[in-house]
């Protein structure tokens, strides 16, 4: 059974070397870990993390959904659960119980898009911070359908995959953040964080409106910092 503890470990690998990074002279640190550690990048300003996503025009010439593979069987192929369930059972406030097949009755979960207490697993979608039709658009067209199969279901970051209420997600669809963002605000600067980190972990590019909108949002979080891991 997969527990908090898949999201929890790479959130440690994290702070345990901000320490290092404190120190590093330039904007951009790159850290030499333990061996099988990810190799973080950062932490950069959220204005410095915008400005290093190249920009370029969209190309959704070719976007079919099912170009994405997803859901596959995870990071445990024992387990019985698939990528989704294995992301809400990571994100889980109060954890639920696992029965055959991974069926899943109990626990709660805090949406961060709304803000939302779900009880039930069934109320909730796992988002592609950056949607697949957006990451098709930004540089997906030219990759390797095993590319598109380890975006689709990574769990190589703690931001990719998010799980948050059905009604925010598809309120969301295939947005970038000039066209939504998060109806809570209070979340909003760590969206633009974690969706600046996700096009940088995966070398996405950014539109000139989207670039403005991150910029925007920028200004009104100074204090917000992006760290990421690239891409295997």
């Amino acid at each position: 059974m997969i527990t908090t503890s898949v999201r929890a470990a790479f959130a440690a690998a994290a702070l345990a070397v901000l320490p290092f990074l404190a120190t590093a002279p330039a904007a951009q640190a790159q850290v030499s870990p333990a061996a099988g550690a990810p190799i973080l990048r950062g932490p950069l300003t959220l204005v410095q993390a915008i400005r290093q996503i190249p920009v370029a025009d969209e190309q959704r010439a070719g976007y079919k959904r099912e170009l994405y593979k997803h859901w596959n069987r995870g990071l445990d192929p024992a387990d019985g659960c698939d990528t989704r369930r294995e992301v809400i059972l990571s994100e889980a406030v109060e954890a639920p119980t696992v029965a055959a097949g991974c069926k899943l009755s109990g626990g709660s979960w805090s949406s961060p898009y709304d803000g939302i207490t779900v009880t039930d697993a069934g109320g909730l979608d796992v988002d592609h911070m950056v949607p697949l039709a957006e990451v098709h658009d930004s540089g997906g067209y030219a990759w390797t359908p095993a590319r598109r199969e380890a975006y689709a279901n990574d769990q190589g970051s703690t931001v990719t995959l998010i799980a948050v209420t059905a009604k925010s997600n598809r309120s969301k669809a295939d947005k970038d953040p000039a066209q939504w963002l998060p109806p809570a605000d209070g979340y909003r600067c760590q969206y633009a964080a974690d969706w600046t980190a996700t096009k940088l972990r995966w070398q996405l590019t950014a539109n000139d409106a989207e670039q403005t909108a991150l910029l925007g949002l920028a200004g009104e979080c100074p204090t917000t910092t992006v760290t990421y891991d690239p891409a295997p």
